[in-house]
């Protein structure tokens, strides 16, 4: 997959392209991507993803409404590198380009830019100057500018629409497998390990404290989850406890990640690592005494091998 942060060097053959911020790469994401993918071979062409940085909504609102976002950018591009997305625009959002009219964004950029040939829009989508580009105004706009426009329908399970929002929802709230089942992969957080207060160590359950690679990235509800935790090319079982105890994360609800890997022993303080959540195990507690919170860590480790084998 190639990857543009501005448009001068992009290239693509009979470019079939999508719009969107695909927070998430979620099921219903999938299903626009899958039929982009069909009509690049339809007319011998490659897939263009066309996506913001930032997010518009923490461009565009004056206190970013709350907003977290279920992947970093570097999660989405291994997310959409592995759906097998030719090309990845990541184009800058600023208020200033926020004022271009949906004609001018497709005939200045999709059109003049890309050279779109083959437009896909979710069933919802909306873009352009105050999101006023409609499929049906864009439908009438392709005959003029010589490109094709297809709607796809949104995804239904269960009688749900999937979306973004409401796989926010079920992780905000310690919902994983709902959240997983929507996502179709397991949600996970990829973040650097940094220096905590190695208080894990003294009591016999060390733990890495993970720092998320951006401040606005989703943190789960706040307990302890059963994971698996990637280390270089190796995976490992682990237990992982979110709170709100004080450290020195840049999340920007200041919340800490903690994560002890079973029958792990290496020193990867500073590393990259990847955790996939599973499910979550119980509340986050108050204890009473190291013995008490020992006791529980034990229960938990239990929980973790019970589940994850």
């Amino acid at each position: 997959m190639k990857i543009y942060t501005d448009l001068k060097d992009f290239s693509a053959l009979n470019p079939v392209v999508t719009i969107g911020t695909f927070d998430g790469v979620h099921l219903g994401h999938r299903k626009v991507i899958r039929r982009l993918q069909e009509l690049a071979h339809k007319v011998k062409g490659e897939t263009v993803i066309f996506t913001f940085y930032p997010h518009p909504r923490l461009v565009l609102s004056e206190e970013n409404n709350g907003l977290r976002l279920i992947n970093t950018l570097e999660e989405k591009k291994v997310l959409l590198e592995a759906a097998g997305i030719d090309h990845l625009v990541i184009y800058p959002f600023t208020k200033e380009f926020s004022k271009l009219s949906y004609v001018e964004f497709v005939e200045q950029i999709l059109v003049k830019q890309l050279g779109m040939k083959y437009l896909v829009v979710g069933y919802d989508h909306r873009f352009g100057h105050n999101r006023e580009g409609k499929y049906e105004d864009l439908k009438v706009f392709a005959d003029q500018l010589n490109f094709k426009i297809e709607r796809q329908d949104v995804l239904n399970m269960d009688k749900i629409n999937v979306s973004s929002t409401k796989v926010r929802k079920a992780i905000s709230e310690g919902d994983i497998k709902t959240a997983n089942k929507y996502l179709g992969y397991r949600f996970f957080i990829k973040g650097d390990v940094i220096d905590g207060k190695k208080l894990g160590h003294k009591i016999g359950f060390p733990t890495a404290n993970i720092d998320p690679q951006e401040s606005y990235k989703l943190v789960p509800k706040d307990g302890v989850y059963a994971v698996k935790v990637d280390v270089d090319d190796k995976r490992y079982l682990g237990m992982l406890n979110i709170g709100v105890r004080p450290t020195v994360n840049n999340q920007l609800d200041n919340r800490s990640i903690e994560v002890h890997i079973l029958d792990f022993d290496q020193d990867i303080y500073y590393r990259n690592i990847t955790i996939h959540f599973y499910q979550r195990i119980r509340n986050e507690q108050f204890f009473n005494s190291i013995d008490e919170l020992k006791a529980q860590l034990s229960k938990d480790k239990d929980a973790v091998l019970e589940l994850l084998g």
